[in-house]
């Protein structure tokens, strides 16, 4: 159930990102901290979902029982807005983020909005996002997916071990999904 929001109402935003590259060391992490950044800057409680930090035991044998994926999904059951980075590999999302995705339960994403954010090598795998992630996302029963933003790993310069800067042009496209997933729930935010 739905509540709109009246002015005034101080109901806070929350989101979760959901990061599904297999290290923090490649420019995937770049895109990870736009949207952190971006979310903190708008006073949204962000929160992130580190896939390789799940126990890979508990992913490669789809175990519902575990603390930490249970952790994990309370994160996401919590969230308005769910950003789910993924590299694509083979023109499609990552096998670490499918392991996580299949324990989410069954409509684990309804009612939320969705932003994908993901980064290729090429504009070959541009379509990815609508032929691969967001079927996926549908089955989890998100019905409020946002177009997302394909990133090709060129538009992502790493400054330094911990530092990345995003093209103008990127970076923009990126603040306005982020901006939108904002708008979306800030109009109707689920009643506990």
């Amino acid at each position: 159930m739905k509540q709109v929001l009246k002015k005034g109402d101080n109901n806070m935003t929350n989101a979760v990102i959901i990061y599904g590259g297999n290290s923090k060391k490649s420019r995937l992490k770049g895109l990870f901290d736009k949207a952190e950044q971006y979310f903190k800057k708008e006073n949204v409680l962000t929160e992130t979902v580190f896939v390789s930090e799940l126990p890979a035991e508990d992913l490669i044998s789809a175990n519902f029982h575990s603390q930490e994926i249970i952790k994990a999904n309370e994160k996401v059951a919590n969230a308005h807005i769910v950003v789910v980075l993924t590299p694509v590999y083979k023109a499609a999302y990552t096998g670490i983020l499918k392991t996580y995705l299949d324990l989410l339960p069954q409509k684990g994403l309804q009612g939320k909005t969705v932003v994908p954010l993901v980064l290729g090598g090429s504009f070959g795998h541009l379509l990815s996002i609508d032929y691969a992630i967001k079927p996926v996302l549908s089955a989890l029963g998100a019905t409020n997916i946002l177009s997302g933003a394909y990133v090709i790993d060129i538009q992502v310069e790493k400054v330094n071990s911990e530092h990345y800067a995003i093209e103008d042009e990127i970076s923009e496209r990126i603040d306005k999904l982020l901006a939108l997933s904002i708008n979306e729930e800030k109009r109707t935010i689920p009643v506990n």
